[in-house]
């Protein structure tokens, strides 16, 4: 069985798969620290020419975060500022890759997935994304600059309106908004 995060490799291409498909691709603690490594070892590979995330099934990118680690990771402020390294550490390496990310997204992509996809270049959604931060409604806000990034990307009302009402856009919302490049049909989303 892969691994929760693993590589493959075409031609120049080197796509992540987020691999918890039961878990809706929830990244774990150690999961970020995974991320983070593999982002790192394809930045000085120079066979690669293109990232692409994507989630492993139909069901999610990523529904962000696993909660269930946030028992291990945020029962006091210095658990969660460790948690939160390794979470900034993830996003901003993939940001920092020196070759065009693209971020394929099918069913959720909420709290930290979303956030991971904001660190893309391009965005690729099939109809059936729900993309949103919804975070409030487990009393947390969005990390990773999640709530900055979506303003810059979508405006201050809409933003706001996602990120306190725990809502989450379709894909031809955030086509409409410039928060992803393209929707596409969802027998289509593989051959983009």
């Amino acid at each position: 069985m892969p691994p929760d995060i693993y590589v493959e490799h075409e031609d120049g291409v080197a796509t992540i798969v987020l691999n918890r498909p039961e878990k809706r691709n929830a990244i774990s603690y150690e999961g970020w620290l995974e991320l983070r490594r593999l982002a790192e070892e394809l930045a000085i590979d120079e066979g690669v020419r293109v990232v692409v995330l994507r989630g492993a099934g139909e069901k999610a990118f990523s529904a962000g975060a696993d909660i269930k680690d946030f028992d291990r990771f945020r029962t006091d402020s210095e658990q969660a500022r460790v948690y939160q390294a390794a979470f900034d550490a993830a996003v901003d390496a993939i940001e920092a890759l020196p070759v065009p990310t693209i971020c394929h997204i099918t069913g959720f992509c909420i709290g930290g997935g979303c956030e991971l996809m904001m660190h893309c270049d391009v965005i690729v959604a099939s109809e059936t994304a729900r993309i949103g931060q919804p975070e409030i409604n487990i009393g947390v806000i969005p990390g990773a600059g999640g709530t900055q990034r979506l303003t810059r990307a979508v405006g201050k009302a809409t933003a706001m309106d996602v990120i306190l009402t725990g809502r989450f856009m379709t894909a031809r919302e955030a086509l409409a908004f410039g928060l992803v490049s393209r929707v596409v049909p969802v027998e289509h989303y593989f051959e983009e």
